[in-house]
């Protein structure tokens, strides 16, 4: 299994940038694939990107362009770039992990919040 722990959260101005980093206790190569989700206050978990095990990324329409995912296998470690953010971008983020033959993401970590202020 791949136990993720997220970091790299914090507080930016609206237009600025982060990285976020998704360190994982397993090999991320022994698992299907790696995603990023967020959640604001009051709303339901949402996808954002998504990597699997051979390197094809999956976005949310509305992430395109803006967010960019990439994983370093030698680090166990999957990244989220997240660009020109917006106070609405504003949510914990989570990251996830899926194993090979599993419908659904299965282990996840706690989080790191992102705030962007105007």
């Amino acid at each position: 299994q791949v136990q993720p722990v997220e970091s790299g959260g914090g507080l930016v101005q609206a237009g600025g940038s982060l990285r976020l980093s998704c360190a994982a206790s397993g090999r991320i190569s022994s698992s299907y694939a790696m995603g990023w989700f967020r959640q604001a206050p009051g709303k339901e978990r949402e996808f954002l990107a998504s990597i699997t095990w051979n390197g094809i990324t999956t976005y949310a329409d509305s992430m395109r362009g803006r967010f960019t995912i990439a994983r370093d296998n030698a680090k166990n470690t999957v990244y989220l770039q997240m660009n020109s953010l917006i106070p609405e971008d504003t949510a914990i983020y989570y990251c996830a992990s899926r194993r090979f033959g599993k419908p659904d993401y299965d282990f996840w970590g706690q989080g790191t919040q992102v705030t962007v202020s105007s």
